[in-house]
């Protein structure tokens, strides 16, 4: 055997032991819990043949503790780029077989080469995590690799899209880089996020809790909003971080890929002449309304089990990517409240950082009242709503379908927040309040000064307001909404305007930041 020959075998059994990550016995322990290993998670993720594997054979340099005698290839992690449906993306995966996938310097390193070449190639950069936290016995170097992580991420943050898949544990300081990047997916009963664990909790605050209840994806999906995507097993979770990518764009230069459609255009739908309830009171779904206008009934849901009083994702119009935000009537009457306020502002300044048309369906009563609302801060809440349409400067189309009252009515993207366009249906009521509530402030000493009169009196008064408020009309002589449309035409109406504005330009003031109301 030749010198070359041999040194081209080692080569390949090095390879293949590296693959192995922390040995068989590992790897079968690892699928004994459900989960699979993080080349697995790579393959399902990637298009066939497409990874591009870095830094394989690095090793970490600790010798505290006994380290110098537990060396792996790769180092826990693995790095590389691949495609997904033909586009790059960038990729690390956690190995939880190797130390449990603790974090160590060379880890470090290895994530943070693979986020600098995402930023320089303009592509999206996907983290699996599947880790036992910093690796104890390199101390400071550990956080030192975290803290560089994190300045990745936010450097990163609206240049190239980042998204998060917890497979596994994600504890202590390493779940700051997930909090940071734009979508965060966790699988059920197999991933927690938290900052200290049951233990910890325990002996600090006396609270018994479980892994699952303290940091499991239901919670962080339901409760926290930490997670906007909860899937039931890895490959559904890895399925629905593909479908996400479908909608986003490579980077912050570039649009949405243009999906084919043959859903026609100008196709119009009669149920939603009739889908508003005579009764104001009454609910109804948004998600009809949305599933009528987008493309062949389409849409990708982010953030589906919390604050479900107002509804986020995306669609696609006439095969082009747009964010949808919508009030939903059936939940608390689709009233907007803190998690609400900061569900959708998140999503906009998302669709906003990447060149993502919003389209917003307006349905809201005001925001919701009370003091709990009030001492977490529903003000400074409701503004980061507010702030984030003021400031987008990507395509805005509304469409007010019913009620618009008070300050939720300026919220959602209203004329002066420089909506473009702003339709609204004949049944739209766009006033300061709803007409009993009105009435009951307006005409009150009339009302009680004549208490045997009082419902005559606050029946013809809540008339007179009806007439003058509980229809679009005013807002339309006044120029804040621009048409009054037929409801069975607003997949049109809605993709014209897109359409008409795909070639906007807004300049927003010279400044080194803003100043987002936190």
């Amino acid at each position: 055997m030749s010198i070359q020959t041999e040194n081209i075998q080692k080569l390949v059994e090095r390879r293949a032991k590296a693959r192995l990550g922390g040995g068989e016995k590992r790897i079968e322990a690892q699928h004994a819990k459900g989960k699979m290993t993080a080349r697995e998670r790579i393959a399902l993720l990637l298009d066939e043949g497409s990874f591009e594997e870095y830094d394989m054979f690095v090793q970490h340099r600790c010798t505290n503790f006994g380290m110098d005698k537990q060396h792996y290839d790769g180092d826990g992690v693995v790095t590389g780029c691949g495609t997904i449906d033909g586009r790059l993306v960038y990729v690390f995966a956690q190995d939880f077989t190797v130390s449990g996938g603790s974090l160590s310097k060379t880890m470090s390193e290895k994530i943070c080469k693979v986020m600098d070449m995402a930023v320089r190639a303009g592509a999206p950069v996907i983290g699996l995590n599947d880790s036992g936290g910093a690796r104890i016995q390199e101390g400071i170097d550990s956080l030192a690799g975290f803290g560089e992580i994190f300045e990745r991420n936010i450097l990163a943050s609206g240049v190239v899209p980042q998204i998060s898949g917890i497979f596994g544990p994600c504890a202590g300081g390493a779940v700051y880089s997930p909090a940071l990047t734009d979508f965060t997916l966790m699988v059920k009963n197999t991933s927690y996020m938290y900052l200290t664990g049951p233990a910890v909790v325990k002996s600090v605050t006396g609270e018994t809790v479980d892994h699952e209840s303290l940091g499991g994806a239901s919670v962080h999906a339901t409760r926290s909003g930490v997670a906007h995507f909860a899937a039931d097993d890895e490959k559904t979770g890895i399925a629905m971080i593909k479908e996400l990518l479908s909608y986003i764009p490579q980077n912050n230069r570039e649009e949405a890929p243009v999906v084919p459609t043959d859903d026609p255009v100008s196709r119009t739908d009669d149920a939603l002449n009739s889908i508003i309830p005579d009764n104001p009171n009454k609910a109804y779904d948004m998600y009809g309304v949305i599933r009528s206008i987008v493309d062949d009934g389409r849409f990708f849901e982010v953030h589906k089990e919390f604050a479900k009083n107002i509804i986020v994702g995306f669609a696609h119009m006439n095969g082009r990517s747009v964010g949808v935000v919508a009030n939903q009537p059936a939940v608390l009457a689709g009233v907007l409240d803190i998690n609400a306020s900061r569900k959708a502002a998140r999503f906009v300044r998302f669709c906003d950082a990447f060149n993502i048309p919003l389209v917003t369906l307006v349905d809201v009563p005001g925001f919701l009242c009370g003091t709990q609302q009030e001492y977490g801060a529903i003000i400074t809440n409701g503004a980061k709503l507010l702030y984030a349409y003021g400031e987008a400067t990507v395509p805005k189309v509304t469409v007010s379908l019913r009620k618009s009252y008070g300050g939720a009515h300026i919220v959602m993207s209203c004329k002066q927040l420089r909506g473009d366009v702003n339709y609204a249906w004949p049944s739209a009521n766009i006033a300061v309040m709803g007409a009993d509530g009105a009435v009951n402030v307006l005409y009150a000493k009339d009302i009680k000064a004549d208490p045997e009169h009082a419902g005559e009196i606050f029946a013809e008064k809540k008339k007179e307001y009806d007439d003058l408020f509980s229809n679009p009309y005013q807002a339309a002589q006044k120029g804040y909404i621009d048409d009054i449309i037929e409801p069975r035409n607003t997949r049109f109406r809605v993709i014209r305007a897109l359409e008409q504005l795909s070639g906007k330009q807004q300049d927003i003031p010279a400044k080194k930041h803003d100043n987002l109301p936190l």
